[in-house]
């Protein structure tokens, strides 16, 4: 059934939504809280990231047209996905009122990117 789902819009619709809220100014979100006791920010980027990289995979393994195999085009998705994570993090240092960059967000970033990567690959490819 997962191989059925035009997953472009969705990825397209992830995408915008993600590049959203990390260019949101840093006086719009949360201040402490009990959350970051839990590192729930961290939590978010992976859950983020993860989606972004399945639902790409999910497009990309719908073409029947590649010169490389499938699993080769969904790692180069997941590596764009965590350069991706990174230069948000620079874009919210340099860019965004607010915002820092965080380390940890790049790891979180990389982390959500690989556990996309997995899931895709365990649902997305036929075996």
């Amino acid at each position: 059934m997962l191989k059925k789902i035009n997953y472009l819009p969705f990825a397209i619709a992830w995408f915008l939504i993600l590049t959203i809220l990390l260019c949101l100014p840093g006086s719009v979100l949360p201040k402490e809280s009990w959350l970051d006791g839990i590192y729930f920010d961290k939590w978010v980027h992976i859950g983020l990231f993860g989606g972004l990289v399945f639902l790409w995979c999910g497009v990309s393994g719908k073409r029947k047209k590649f010169l490389k195999p499938v699993q080769q085009i969904f790692v180069w998705i997941a590596l764009v996905g965590c350069v991706y994570g990174t230069a948000m993090e620079y874009v919210q240092k340099y860019f965004i009122p607010n915002r820092s960059f965080d380390v940890f967000d790049i790891l979180a970033d990389t982390i959500g990117s690989i556990a996309g990567l997995v899931v895709a690959t365990r649902l997305l490819i036929k075996k």
